[in-house]
């Protein structure tokens, strides 16, 4: 029986086989990447630089720019690069530490997820007592409680799952390492205590999205009694960016994690694998740039600023 320490390498699933369609993937995560860098890049330098924008709402946009910047090159480099030399391979050690690092950087974006809830349910619902709830102090602590929390949750769920014995191959049946796929090359009981740390992440993951469903529902209350037009559409409109980046969330990864067995192939999965790790950090820093004139104004003055230094 071999285990875990014979082997000095996995195998990733190809995006494609032909190599015209390789090179073709290569390119379209080229740009995907290449925007979430620019539009989370943009936000990061924005954010810092505009002292207007010393809120407790941008600097938790702030973290989460950083979490989607973490999150999209943790995977797509290596799936860039294989599809461009027509590899498939990823040592040992780099699987663990994708895995690592995929798990802290999701971790650390449903905490902030969360945390931006409740920072625009004491806007909107308890605006007297914002500067209280929500002083730099406090935010700093929530910010850095979301982060140390999800470095120490994939360091449990990766030294777990690493510390299995391996005995099926090294062939995993996704792009970039993930513990469901190392789990199915296991040979050991001991993968059932993995699999029930992933069951109370879930949970966890589900619990959070509670939170944050009954929050809007306070928030949408408290909203709904404005009196006048202009004060309940500038309430909306800080509320609706970060609706849709929960909602794109936990649609793409719990579609991609919970589909019926039935309409699962390994297209599918895989398509849907990239929608869920791939395109959420390109598309959020434009889903908050498109509803927020602040920012949008910031960013314009950012680069109006670089463009005419050079």
């Amino acid at each position: 029986m071999s285990n875990s320490s014979s082997i000095s390498h996995f195998l990733l699933l190809a995006l494609a086989e032909t190599r015209q369609l390789q090179l073709l993937h290569f390119c379209l995560l080229l740009g995907i990447s290449l925007a979430a860098l620019l539009g989370n890049g943009l936000i990061i330098s924005a954010v810092a630089c505009g002292h207007h924008l010393h809120t407790p709402m941008f600097f938790f946009l702030l973290n989460l720019a950083l979490s989607d910047l973490g999150s999209i090159c943790t995977t797509v480099p290596k799936a860039m690069h294989n599809s461009l030399w027509g590899t498939s391979t990823i040592s040992y050690t780099g699987c663990a530490a994708q895995v690592f690092l995929i798990f802290f950087f999701l971790a650390t974006e449903l905490s902030l997820l969360t945390i931006m809830c409740y920072d625009r349910y004491v806007s909107i619902c308890k605006p007297l007592h914002y500067g209280t709830l929500l002083g730099s102090r406090a935010c700093a602590h929530m910010a850095a409680a979301a982060w140390a929390s999800a470095f120490l949750y994939s360091l449990l769920h990766t030294a777990n799952t690493f510390s299995l014995p391996l005995c099926h191959g090294n062939a995993l049946g996704q792009f970039f390492c993930e513990i469901p796929q190392i789990l199915k090359l296991s040979c050991s009981k001991s993968y059932l205590r993995e699999l029930g740390l992933i069951a109370v992440s879930a949970c966890l993951g589900f619990g959070c999205l509670v939170f944050i469903f009954f929050t809007y529902v306070q928030i949408f209350r408290a909203v709904l009694r404005i009196p006048s037009e202009q004060g309940r559409h500038k309430a909306f409109s800080t509320c609706l960016p970060h609706l849709v980046v929960v909602s794109l969330f936990f649609s793409t990864a719990a579609f991609s994690h919970l589909k019926p067995h039935s309409i699962s192939s390994p297209s599918l999965d895989l398509a849907l694998s990239v929608l869920y790790s791939v395109v959420p950090p390109a598309l959020n820093p434009l889903i908050y740039s498109l509803r927020n004139q602040e920012l949008r104004a910031a960013v314009w003055r950012l680069m109006t600023g670089c463009f005419q230094e050079h």
